[in-house]
């Protein structure tokens, strides 16, 4: 192989990684160490960069819808006057759904937990009583079960003192999180006042990464930069679109049909299971858990009836609205999805499977435009691709 300037600099740089991936597995502790702190230094300003991603979807979409309103006057406004009232509509949409939520959320839940706490002797009665009609009518079971000996009323001493003892435990534990508290607040500050920042001067902060990506990589490699980050701004867009677009779509759906069966908690089951269900897959079982649980505590009869309810929205939802709203969006299939979601939740947790499906999708799309052009410069006839 000839030794030009681009061969050098390969070569050099081969070695420089190897030395660095040597000297870094040597001190693995001590780099994981720096690692965190810099992670820690950094937290504001990644934690900004996602809200600004997040907030840019609707506000987007609500500039966009100014500009064609005002588009029609003789005297156009100046393009800044629509960043702000979009980003202002924006924050005051966020703000006021959040605190809807809270507001309709935290009183029904303190309000259930009384409830269950109320309530829970009564279950342990009926659950006895249901225990012994099926052993009178099975003996068998009985017999079966007669090593198994049960002190009902153990378990729900200990259940209720945890729950009368939660909230002393709760106060206590805020005293000790205050300074993480303070600190977390801190940089939920930094990071939002550096994702308005980021909003309000992103075709700059465009501009700048497009002029440093041509000065500093060749022009092929910057165009396919540039297109890369595209495709993901793109996929990840339509990903969280869709994903909120779904979960209020299933969260309305239980809404309705609860009310019309007369289910217990109606508006706070559904509402839980709409924001659980912002977890791609699992977050939706999450939320049937928790409600069924609620049900359960209530009426036992009608526990099972929720479960039948949530199959039969939970096939409807999957077959027919996931693939269409999120789906198609996002363009992967769904076995990829269930393994960008594993591999997600293994490494990052709840953020990982929010991250990983757009990223999968992401890599999906490279993956089969480098095969699709392989196989075109290979001049592969289209019988032999054909199972």
């Amino acid at each position: 192989m000839e030794m030009n300037r681009g061969n050098f600099i390969r070569l050099t740089g081969i070695i420089f990684m190897s030395i660095l991936l040597y000297v870094g597995l040597q001190h693995f502790n001590d780099v994981r160490d720096a690692l965190s702190i810099f992670l820690g230094i950094i937290s504001p300003f990644i934690l900004g960069g996602a809200l600004a991603f997040v907030l840019n979807v609707p506000m987007r979409a609500i500039e966009n819808v100014l500009k064609k309103i005002f588009s029609r006057k003789k005297k156009p406004l100046p393009a800044f006057f629509f960043r702000i009232v979009a980003l202002f509509v924006t924050l005051i949409f966020f703000t006021g759904l959040i605190t809807a939520v809270l507001f309709l959320v935290v009183p029904e839940l303190i309000h259930t937990t009384s409830l269950l706490i109320d309530k829970y002797p009564d279950f342990v009665e009926r659950v006895q009583k249901l225990a012994d009609d099926i052993s009178n009518q099975y003996p068998q079971v009985s017999v079966y079960l007669k090593d198994y000996e049960i002190d009902w009323s153990a378990i729900g001493a200990k259940v209720l003192s945890f729950f009368q003892t939660a909230g002393g435990d709760i106060v206590s534990n805020v005293i000790k999180m205050a300074s993480s508290v303070f600190g977390v607040v801190l940089n939920f500050i930094i990071g939002f006042v550096f994702a308005i920042n980021i909003l309000l001067t992103k075709e700059k902060l465009g501009r700048q990464i497009r002029k440093s990506a041509y000065a500093y990589l060749p022009e092929r490699r910057a165009d396919k930069f540039l297109a890369v980050a595209k495709l993901s701004d793109k996929t990840f867009s339509n990903f969280l679109s869709g994903q909120c677009l779904e979960a209020c779509i299933l969260g309305t759906m239980f809404l309705i049909g609860m009310s019309i069966f007369r289910f217990p908690y109606a508006v706070l089951i559904s509402i839980l299971i709409a924001v659980l269900a912002l977890i791609p897959m699992v977050g939706a079982f999450i939320g049937c858990c928790l409600g069924t649980f609620f049900i359960l505590i209530i009426d036992p009869e009608k526990a099972l009836w929720f479960l039948l309810l949530f199959l039969i929205i939970q096939q409807i939802e999957g077959n027919l609205i996931y693939p269409r709203v999120v789906g198609n969006s996002i363009g992967l299939p769904s076995m990829w999805v269930l393994v960008a979601i594993t591999i997600g939740g293994n490494t990052m947790g709840i953020p990982g499977m929010l991250i990983f499906i757009p990223l999968a999708s992401v890599l999906y799309v490279l993956f089969r435009e480098a095969v699709d052009k392989h196989l075109t410069r290979k001049k592969i006839p289209e019988e032999k691709l054909k199972p």
